[in-house]
């Protein structure tokens, strides 16, 4: 009887540290996608060349992973090592110097290499109509579930077994021998029931409630369908042509119509590759364009008058909280911040959807973790302390943080 019960108890510690360690790696995956999509997503993604390599298998490809962390901290120190491997990668990608990330700790870099390892390929996985992998914790909450309710028709049944014996061995030693209770009036099992249900129904409600107003993944419908795909990646036209206010003031701006009509004057159809929504349907690229022309009241053959034109009703996308304030000539003049670190890989979206969550957390991660680029860069120059402890070595890098990016007057009104 003792035997029996020791090995139950031995059971239920591996249970418990078998969950801790599912868990623990859970977490860790999820803090290397933060950063990840902070740091890296601008210029790398796990299974597709950007303008960095894919990361698929980046561990493999280094014959030395103290070498690859230091690689990613400081590449340009790295390569006056001379390491074959590095000064090859660099002149592959045509000697473009990636970003110094000398903020990273080590297991920093091994959080973002272990969610690396956790990214499907495309195909196998969970993709958006625009073959962008989506989150993978609905895949993972899956699997906990299916998990933990294995675990706990495991240790129901390691009780049951538990009973059983107890009543055997009391049967030969002669003790009068108690009926076992039915689980379903146990307490004991109605208590742990209840508290199991009370803790699941507690985390869905308290991440419901924290999710409430965040629309990552949205991609409503547009009254044109407008392809970035096709304007920014194949025509490679500038985002900034479009969205003029990016530079200078806190809105990037929805386009006029009359800057589409400064290209669509003279392009009246599409010849490109075929277009497909989110749904998978084809789409007509030049009944768009005639969309188009509708709301600029623009007949071909006929001078246009600009005064006929009617606004396009877009569909908003990108929403922060009325007491949120952003700027977006801030980060990306001062803080030199790309448009994908935020918006995705817009130039391979055919529809745009929101990429990240704008959560505050996020948004806090990323100020916790980008350097900012210090030297030569006018608009920090109150900050002249900062400056002399890069010169004289006491400090590698400035972080968002250290000037005040985590204040919360700096986004909150």
């Amino acid at each position: 009887m003792t035997h029996s019960r020791s090995i139950a108890r031995k059971l239920t510690i591996v249970i418990v540290f078998y969950l801790f360690i599912f868990w623990r790696n859970e977490a860790f995956a999820q803090d290397g996608k933060a950063l990840f999509n902070s740091n890296c997503a601008s210029c790398h993604a796990v299974h597709k060349q950007l303008t960095g390599p894919a990361l698929a298998g980046v561990e493999d490809r280094w014959p030395n992973k103290e070498h690859l962390h230091a690689w990613i901290r400081n590449n340009q120190a790295f390569l006056k090592t001379g390491d074959k491997y590095a000064n090859d990668l660099y002149n592959q990608f045509g000697k473009t110097p990636m970003n110094v990330f000398t903020q990273f700790s080590d297991k920093d870099i091994d959080a973002i290499l272990t969610y690396i390892k956790s990214v499907p390929v495309p195909g196998t996985g969970n993709t958006t109509a625009n073959n962008t992998p989506t989150p993978e914790s609905s895949d993972s909450t899956l699997l906990f579930g299916i998990l933990t309710l294995i675990l706990a028709i495991v240790a129901f049944v390691l009780l049951q077994v538990n009973s059983n014996l107890r009543k055997l061995a009391d049967d030969k030693e002669g003790i009068p021998a108690q009926e076992p209770i039915p689980f379903w009036r146990n307490k004991a099992y109605i208590t742990f029931a209840t508290l199991i249900l009370f803790l699941i129904g507690g985390y869905y409600t308290v991440m419901g409630a924290i999710s409430l107003g965040r629309m990552q993944n949205y991609e409503p419908k547009q009254p044109i369908f407008y392809s970035h795909k096709v304007h920014t990646g194949t025509n490679q036209i500038n985002c900034m042509y479009c969205h003029v206010g990016v530079y200078q003031g806190k809105q990037a701006t929805i386009p006029s119509v009359n800057i589409c009509m400064n290209c669509h004057m003279a392009i009246n159809e599409y010849k490109g590759e075929a277009l497909y929504d989110s749904e998978g349907n084809e789409v007509n690229g030049t009944a768009e364009i005639q969309k188009l022309y509708k709301f600029a009241g623009f007949e071909s053959g006929k001078p246009w008058d600009a005064t006929k034109a009617k606004p396009i009703e877009w569909v908003r996308i990108h929403e922060l909280p009325d007491h949120v304030y952003f700027n977006h000539s801030q980060h990306v003049v001062a803080g030199g911040v790309q448009c994908q670190t935020c918006h995705g890989e817009v130039t391979k979206m055919n529809e745009v959807y929101q990429f990240a969550d704008l959560s505050m957390g996020w948004c806090i991660n990323c100020h916790r973790t980008t350097a900012v680029k210090f030297n030569d860069n006018g608009f920090y120059s109150i900050y002249e302390k900062y400056h002399d402890a890069i010169k004289n070595g006491t400090m590698d890098s400035v972080t968002v943080k250290d000037i005040g990016g985590i204040e919360c007057q700096k986004c909150h009104y």
